[in-house]
């Protein structure tokens, strides 16, 4: 019998021995937890991920009360940043990016926030500083290379080199005069 199909009997011995334990637990029980340390933190990602805003900075905000973890603060910092620009909540936005870099001054994906909230507030030689760290530490990110894109853009536009004149009149336009 394979593993896979032992596991659903393991699992249902392991309850049924819990279910069946003494109501004194004073000696600590080891156990194994599968799943996110921070519910509220994977949730509000999630959120986020999936274009809720609102949603995602709740359960964000939620879920950095009980962060435990460095990793998991930075992640809640910067994630709460990314919901707050798209809210268009922009200094709350870098009170959170600022928070996750104090914790992490190496984490790119805050530098991106960071970049994307000085991008749309039109602070383009913070946005460049921002982008250019976060090059650094991740070179082959897409997520970088598009802010880079849309920083060029802002500061730089690209003009069109050829100009269609549609005024000019037609054969048929000439026959009909």
């Amino acid at each position: 019998m394979t593993i896979a199909r032992l596991l659903p009997l393991l699992v249902l011995l392991a309850s049924l021995a819990n279910a069946q334990a003494p109501a004194d637990r004073s000696a600590a029980v080891p156990k194994t937890v599968v799943g996110p340390n921070n519910a509220d933190l994977a949730d509000g990602a999630a959120a986020l991920k999936a274009g809720d805003a609102e949603d995602g900075v709740r359960l964000t905000q939620r879920g950095l009360k009980s962060a435990t973890s460095r990793r998991d603060r930075v992640a809640g910092y910067s994630n709460l940043c990314a919901g707050l620009a798209m809210l268009e909540r922009f200094d709350e936005a870098l009170q959170a990016c600022n928070r996750a870099l104090e914790l992490d001054d190496g984490h790119w994906r805050s530098y991106s926030n960071r970049a994307l909230v000085y991008l749309k507030q039109e602070r383009y030689p913070e946005a460049e500083r921002d982008i250019s760290t976060g090059e650094r530490l991740s070179p082959n990110s897409r997520t970088l290379k598009t802010l880079r894109t849309m920083y060029r853009d802002a500061v730089d536009p690209v003009s069109p080199s050829i100009i269609i004149d549609d005024r000019r009149e037609t054969e048929a336009d000439e026959a009909g005069r």
